[in-house]
């Protein structure tokens, strides 16, 4: 994953290998009305297909992933150590030993700058357990820190209980140190370990897989049994979602911390069998969808018309603090700055996405002084920007379905509006007394309804009484984020004139960009 070159091959072989053929299990029933797939028949028309793909709304753990919006990834092991990206897992345990090993330090400041879920790399490629497996040497159990009587899952794991914060795993499926690599007791061993971590650290709110698989030290690569490990996670932490190589999450398809100007939630499944899916109508999902997950147009009206099924697969985009994934102390001076992390805010979570921000501790066991600063710095300038909604005090009027006109101004995502688009376009009017500045748009759909704006604009009255665009948007889902120049008005208004079916707005609101 450290490998940018590296990863993309090798995600790239997953996609189009066997291993990315579907994988179809029952796991819990769900109302027929409100599933996270749907099947479209030869015969639906394309209205039909539009209507189908407006009613196809996130699971619930899918659901509580996207609203946290924020979540860290804590790349730290032997390549912390070591200097490395991707260690060859040769390297003696003896190796690691942090000094000052501060958990507490990091799950506070993930928590202060708005992370509510951190993720550990309890193994990384080169198989260096961060906890004492039973089943390797290979561990902090036979390292010198704490005299191999430290667990650095257990030391991350109680600090995310105690701050509030929700606690995530990743766990390489390419081990370079293990001999039983390439064989099918690997997956039996990976079964094990992943047994270990989903049963002795509390409630895991996300599991993450790469399509890491290079050679072991046979020489040889492993066909991995994703669909055992997936039944595993569903049996031992339900809530959890799975993620990347998994039937909840997708990559964006970038390490940039971008997602896309149109990202669509709802996707196509392809190469399932109907008559399967038929049979189990009623259930969830337990399948990663096939097919190119990484264009820039996953689920226009294009798109979904030649699928064969749709499903609602959201978008993590992942991106480093640094321009490696392990701590490198050259890199202290290349750290991301706080208006740099801002504008990742802007196109990762601005554009329907989490995102997942790697934030690596030292040698120390420590964030660096630099990366809590920026941290902060982050933290102030989103403070700054979006704790006042410049609209909460305007007259708000659009002729609605359901709900009261000022709910999507009320700061509460769960009070929403359905508009009446008997005209073919919901206006929402907002009017203050007095004009207002602002360079920030920020709109959000109820997602438990579905995603189902595809174009929007937001303009202002100007001084001669006339109506000017400012800024326009294609997908909206569970928040969408526009930039553009400063404007000062005392009457705006949202314009939603195209969608695939009566939308539910949560909240639209105008800010002012700090610097």
């Amino acid at each position: 994953m450290q490998s940018k070159t590296n990863l993309r091959l090798f995600r790239s072989t997953i996609l189009t290998s066997c291993l990315w053929l579907f994988l179809l299990l029952s796991y819990s029933s769900v109302k027929a009305q409100n599933k996270n797939y749907v099947v479209i028949n030869p015969s639906d028309s394309p209205s039909e297909i539009v209507r189908k793909a407006a009613n196809v709304v996130p699971s619930k753990r899918q659901f509580a992933w996207q609203r946290q919006e924020l979540t860290a990834f804590l790349h730290f092991g032997m390549n912390t150590f070591t200097g490395k990206e991707w260690g060859e897992g040769t390297d003696s345990p003896a190796i690691f030993n942090p000094s000052s090993l501060d958990a507490g330090q990091w799950i506070r400041e993930l928590k202060a700058a708005g992370f509510k879920c951190a993720i550990l790399t309890c193994k990384h490629h080169d198989g260096f357990c961060l906890w004492p497996s039973v089943y390797t040497d290979y561990s902090v159990e036979h390292s010198p820190w704490k005299e191999g009587k430290g667990d650095v899952v257990r030391e991350v794991s109680d600090a995310c209980r105690k701050y509030g914060m929700s606690f995530g795993i990743y766990l390489s499926p390419w081990d370079r140190n293990s001999k039983l690599y390439g064989t099918e007791e690997y997956n039996d061993y990976f079964m094990e370990q992943l047994t270990e971590l989903l049963t002795q650290y509390g409630k895991v709110s996300e599991v993450w897989f790469d399509g890491a698989c290079g050679e072991g030290p046979n020489g040889k690569k492993q066909v991995y049994d994703f669909l055992r490990w997936y039944s595993l996670i569903r049996k031992l932490q339900p809530d959890a979602v799975i993620a990347v190589m998994g039937p909840d999450v997708r990559w964006v398809g970038t390490e940039t911390g971008r997602g896309r100007e149109m990202e669509w939630s709802v996707v196509p499944k392809e190469n399932l069998n109907q008559e399967a899916i038929a049979e189990n109508s009623q259930k969830e999902m337990l399948t990663v969808p096939a097919g190119d997950m990484m264009g820039q147009d996953l689920g226009s009206r294009k798109v979904i018309e030649k699928a064969k099924s749709l499903i609602w697969y959201p978008a993590e985009i992942d991106v480093s603090i640094r321009p490696g994934w392990f701590y490198h102390e050259d890199q202290d001076s290349k750290v991301k700055t706080p208006k740099e992390l801002m504008d990742i805010y802007f196109t990762s979570v601005g554009m329907n996405g989490v995102l997942l921000l790697n934030v690596p501790p030292n040698k120390a066991g420590k964030f660096a002084d630099v990366d809590v600063k920026n941290l902060r710095g982050f933290r102030q300038l989103y403070d700054a920007t979006f704790t006042k909604n410049l609209l909460a005090n305007a007259n708000v009027s659009c002729k609605l379905l359901k709900g009261k006109a000022s709910d999507v101004i009320d700061g509460d995502y769960d009070t929403s509006v359905r508009p009446n688009m008997s005209q073919g376009k919901a206006v929402f009017l907002f009017k203050l007394k007095n004009a207002i500045s602002f360079d920030v748009l920020s709109v959000q759909e109820d997602i438990r309804s579905g995603q189902r704006v595809e174009h929007f604009f937001l303009e202002v009255k100007d001084a001669n009484g006339k109506w000017q665009k400012v800024t326009q948007g294609t997908t909206i889902g569970h928040k969408r984020l526009l930039r553009f120049p400063m404007c000062k008005a005392k009457e705006i208004r949202l314009v939603i004139d195209q969608v695939r079916e009566i939308p539910t707005i949560s909240e639209i609101g105008l800010y002012r960009l700090a610097e």
